[in-house]
């Protein structure tokens, strides 16, 4: 009784008297009914009686019956998973018990079962004895059949079936049988054997059973019962003294329920005990005056060991448990004992603080996590209450992932409980559900403690750590644990920690350095640009050195020199950085950053330019601050060996900027040179009055830039010291190159006071000559022109007035006499018809001078083209150093073809209009085509003679002061123009003209005659006969030329030496001379 008294006693069962559903009254249907066994299963409670009938009672409380037996049924089993039940009974007097099984799937049309099998219940000593025990399998193929004499019969095979049955005594024994129980395994089953004094378990899955003693010690009957699936099918007995639970090896626990046991029931988990008290519980009287003694029935919850109900009910006949609840059949009622829900219980349970009681009851109901989480909460919350912190911080922990944090952190924050925060915050993270909050708030706690185990426990033993480590790194840094901070920040790839720590708290620039080389090729890249500074300025040479591995080809310390990729054959990767993203680090130390460039130049030749740049800069800002002479020279050469590399690839005009900021004269004159500005190489010298440097470069550089001699000549002519040698000099180049005017070279030496006359006597004495020996040069050729255009003249006279013969003999392609039909030509060449056919391309003209023709046509067409390109011909022009020759030039190509008129004041100085027609002789009629305008070579010769007449230059500054009116030229058919005589062309006079070069005095063109004012007729020209057939075609290149009127007329309206026209003369000394057209000024 002393261990019974340690067990709890709860109320969690109401206990309630069944009444009818309809009419409210106390369910009395058991009356008159003398109750022999009762079981329950299939939705119904079964109960048999001494005259041989079975009841079924449903759910609704509606009874109903049929006889089974004769006499008395004995025993009921309602198998769990088959609608099939199996009872015993007697049928005859005396011992004669049979077995009948009946199946509830097919009953008849009065409700009846069917008995499926009837078995006469027979011990193995063959002498009748009473049925004591009954069990069968859940599946079925076995019986078991125990009796008053010991004997236990196994009967194997389909249950419901008696044929293919065997019947086999597995035991025997002198005291009778009270219980059976069928145990089954995955492999196999048990057959667990009760009698008054001992327990036995048999193996019955094969032929022999094998038999084990469990216990010495039986029990009386019905007080054995099988546990469920919670108790691992146990088997309980209940005794005098105990409850005892076995096992298939062996016996188990007992729980010491002292007291007479009558019956033994398991429901849900529970153990139900009926016995008897009759020391403390009255007795009842009926209405008949009867006395009945009282039981018991106790409820067990062997699971949670209290007691969750106990009552007493008057002569308990039975225990069942059906329709989610427990019913006890007490004399003729029916009483339910319907379990409270499990928030009642709690709440119970929470009234009277029982906590570890209300804990388990909602685990072993399979309470939620919530639903356990609220007890937890309530159980910490009553412990911390009572000042029981350690126990409340227990209870917080398991709350943990679904109670806030904080909810709990609050109560502890107390420095006195800062042990009980610990240990949460501990747990916390273990369960990794701690925050960044968490970690700081736990380390600051073992910081405060200053418990360095724990510390170095909760930081360094871990290998998976269940912390914000970032924020670890930062509490044990602020707390000034180092040492844990460098471990945790290397440990997890924390690089930026690591050195943050390392530079700026523990100032270890070594180690800081060494990590940097170990890290892969970004994080050294990214390091260096944010450390890189302060390494700089505090280890310079391990820094430099870094730097060079990092932009040239960098591998980690601790990596391997043959790696796994070229192991398999693969390239190996290249890792570089920008060496220019570098610079900024050695801001305080240019020596260093020389060192660093002049490296990256070396194994890098094609650095971008700021490398260079910067490089060169550092040169020349050294030499320019060094005292030392020979630093200095060093300096100078390795700046001259910098821009002279030939991959150096720096910026020439940041180079050039920085040359003249240091006044690097050798630095200057190259660059100028490099990139061409010979201009300023003259103007550098120039500057510094160096008379031998500026000759030196003219002659050097004149052929690519002749206006170096002219600014020379300016120089020299703006000094007021004596530099006759070098004006000499210069004038003698000038002149050996025409690059000036002879009067320009004059108004040019005019400024210098200096020089005389006896300077220039010379070089004016000589390009009079040259201009002398011009003049009759063109006075020659001008009469020659003249000349062959009256031979021209002539010509087309006679092809327009006379009759041309033909008299070649032989055909001008096969050599072969002539033979009508055959083609002739007015150029003096006759074909074969058949010869000409079938070697002339086209058939008006003539196939031997067709190539010639075609030779001037496309001049004359690529003239024609060229007539829009204003922008080359200006800047032809501005490269020319005769301007006129290139005017000259495009004024042949026809890109002047529009006629200006230059009008002055005075009417004797108006031009006269163009006549709009020239009067033209007409050919006679003959046997032979016609020449048209669009074949003849005359008239092409014509228009492409018209076109390259070269005029003299005017003067422009004169041409753009008189008013200008514009004349389009008028289409006109091809005519010939009269020739005016001789006598009448007007020359200018020698010395106003300037001589052309020989070059352009070489290209006769065509004679232009001197320009006349004739009376002009006109005659329309007749249109030429339609019936003639065939032209003749081409005219050799050594005929003489015609030109036409509108080309003639153009021409001589554009001669810059008609003095009539111009009313100027352009190299008259009293003439204002522009200055402003002067490219050399």
């Amino acid at each position: 009784m002393a261990f019974l008294q340690q067990w709890r006693r709860f109320n969690f069962f109401d206990k309630e008297v069944v009444k009818h559903p309809d009419t409210n009254q106390i369910y009395d249907k058991l009356k008159g009914i003398n109750i022999s066994v009762c079981t329950s299963g299939k939705g119904q409670i079964i109960v048999g009686d001494y005259e041989g009938n079975l009841y079924f009672i449903d759910r609704n409380l509606q009874i109903s019956s049929f006889p089974a037996y004769e006499q008395v049924v004995t025993h009921i089993f309602q198998l769990r998973q088959h609608n099939v039940l199996v009872t015993i009974g007697q049928d005859e007097s005396g011992i004669n018990p049979v077995i009948k099984v009946w199946n509830f799937d097919k009953v008849d049309r009065m409700g009846i079962p069917k008995c499926s099998r009837i078995t006469r219940a027979l011990p193995g000593t063959m002498n009748p004895s009473r049925v004591i025990a009954l069990s069968v399998s859940d599946n079925m193929n076995m019986m078991a059949v125990g009796f008053e004499d010991g004997t236990v019969t196994l009967i194997k095979g389909d249950v419901t079936v008696e044929r293919h049955s065997k019947t086999k005594t597995i035991h025997s024994g002198g005291k009778p049988v009270t219980g059976l129980y069928f145990r089954h395994t995955q492999r196999n089953t048990y057959l667990f054997v009760v009698t008054e004094n001992m327990v036995l378990s048999y193996n019955v899955t094969g032929k022999d059973a094998k038999k084990e003693v469990l216990d010495q010690h039986g029990c009386s009957q019905r007080c054995t019962v099988m546990s469920d699936s919670t108790q691992d099918c146990q088997l309980i007995i209940g005794r005098h003294d105990a409850v005892y639970f076995y096992h298939l090896d062996g016996r188990g626990p007992c729980l010491a329920f002292e007291g007479e046991k009558r019956l033994l029931h398991w429901y849900r988990g529970y153990l139900i005990i009926v016995g008897k008290d009759s020391k403390n519980i009255p007795r009842v009287q009926t209405s008949s005056g009867q006395t009945r003694h009282m039981d018991i029935v106790t409820v067990y919850d062997i699971q949670n060991k209290f007691i969750a109900y106990s009552g007493p009910f008057p002569e308990v006949v039975d225990v069942v448990c059906e329709w989610g609840s427990l019913y006890v059949i007490a004399g003729d009622k029916l009483f339910q004992l319907p379990e409270k829900d499990t928030q009642t219980k709690l709440e119970m349970l929470f009234k009277k603080n029982l906590y570890v009681v209300a804990i388990n009851l909602a685990k072993s109901q399979h309470y939620d996590e919530d639903g356990l989480v609220d007890i937890f909460t309530q159980y910490g919350d009553h412990l911390y209450n009572k000042g029981d912190h350690d126990g409340a911080i227990g209870q917080y922990i398991r709350t943990i992932g679904n109670l806030e944090p904080s909810y709990v952190i609050r109560k502890f924050l107390d420095a006195q409980r800062i042990h009980n925060l610990t240990a949460y915050l501990q747990a916390l993270h273990t369960k990794s559900l701690a925050n960044e909050d968490h970690t700081t708030l736990l380390l600051n706690c073992y910081t405060k403690l200053k418990d360095n185990t724990k510390l170095d426990e909760f930081i360094m033993t871990k290998d998976k750590v269940d912390f914000d480590v970032e924020t670890a790194i930062k509490v044990c840094r602020q707390a000034g644990y180092y040492k844990h901070a460098l471990f945790l920040a290397e440990k997890h790839d924390q690089h930026d920690w690591y050195l943050k720590i390392q530079l700026e708290d523990i100032k270890d620039w070594q180690k800081a350095l060494q990590y940097i080389s170990r890290l892969n090729f970004e994080g050294a890249e990214s390091n260096m640009k944010k450390y890189g500074k302060t390494l700089m300025s505090e280890v310079p040479t391990e820094t430099t050195e870094l730097l060079k591995s990092l932009c040239t080809d960098y591998k980690p310390k601790d990596a391997p020199i043959v790696d796994q990729d070229m192991m398999a054959g693969g390239i190996p990767t290249v890792n570089r950085a920008a060496a220019e993203e570098f610079i900024h680090i050695f801001v305080n130390n240019s020596r260093k950053l020389m060192e660093f460039l002049e490296h990256m130049t070396t194994v890098q030749p094609n650095s971008p330019e700021i490398i260079y740049n910067t490089l060169l800069e550092l040169y020349l800002h050294d030499m320019a601050h060094e005292s030392d002479s020979r630093l200095q020279v060093r300096l100078e050469e390795k700046s001259m060996n910098l821009m002279q590399h030939i991959d150096a690839g720096y910026d020439i005009d940041q180079a050039l900027v920085l040359c003249q900021m240091h006044d690097f004269k050798k630095g200057i004159l190259y660059l100028y040179e490099k990139a061409k500005l010979y201009q300023q190489i003259l103007r550098y010298h120039m500057d510094h009055d160096e008379y031998e440097q500026v000759l030196v470069t003219c002659k050097r550089y004149g052929k690519q830039d002749s206006n170096l001699w002219v600014q020379t000549l300016a120089y020299f002519a703006r000094k007021e010291d004596s530099c006759k040698k070098y004006i000499t000099e210069v004038l003698s180049h000038i002149d050996k190159m025409n690059l000036m005017p002879p009067l320009l070279v004059i108004q040019t030496l005019a400024h210098n006071s200096t020089a005389t006359l006896s300077v220039v006597k010379d070089y004016i004495i000589r390009r009079l000559q040259l201009e002398n020996d011009q003049i009759h040069e063109d006075e020659r050729l001008i009469q020659q022109y003249q000349q062959e255009t009256e031979k021209m003249k002539g010509q087309i006279e006679d092809l327009k007035t006379s009759a041309k013969i033909f008299q070649v003999s032989k055909c001008s392609i096969c050599n072969h006499p002539l033979e009508l039909p055959s083609v002739h030509f007015l150029c003096q060449h006759s074909y074969h018809q058949h010869c000409f056919e079938g070697y002339a391309e086209n058939d008006q003209e003539c196939p031997v001078c067709a190539p010639e023709n075609k030779k001037v046509q496309d001049i004359i067409r690529a003239q024609e083209q060229s007539r829009d390109l204003h922008e080359q011909f200006h800047r032809q022009l501005e490269k020319s150093t005769d301007g006129f020759s290139v005017v000259a030039d495009y004024f042949g190509r026809g890109v002047f073809n529009k006629v200006t008129l230059v009008t002055e004041t005075s009417s004797s100085h108006q031009r006269k209009p163009m006549p709009e027609s020239i009067p033209v002789k007409t050919l006679p009629a003959a046997q032979i085509k016609p020449i048209t305008r669009s074949s003849s070579p005359l008239a092409t010769q014509q228009q492409s003679s018209s076109q390259n007449v070269s005029p003299s230059r005017a003067q422009p500054s004169q041409a753009r002061q008189q008013p200008q009116v514009r004349q389009q030229p008028r289409q006109q058919p091809v005519s010939q123009a009269r020739q005016p005589p001789a006598s009448q062309a007007r020359q200018p006079p020698a010395s106003q003209t300037r001589q052309p070069p020989a070059s352009q005095a070489r290209q006769p063109p065509i004679s232009q005659p001197p320009r006349t004012q004739p009376t002009m007729q006109s005659r329309q020209p007749q249109r030429q006969p339609a019936q003639q057939t065939r032209p003749v075609v081409s005219q050799s290149r050594q005929q003489p030329r015609a030109v036409t009127p509108n080309s003639a007329a153009q021409q001589a309206s554009n001669n810059p030496f008609d003095e009539e026209d111009s009313g100027t003369n352009p190299f008259d000394e009293d003439n204002a001379y522009d200055k402003s057209l002067n490219p050399f000024e």
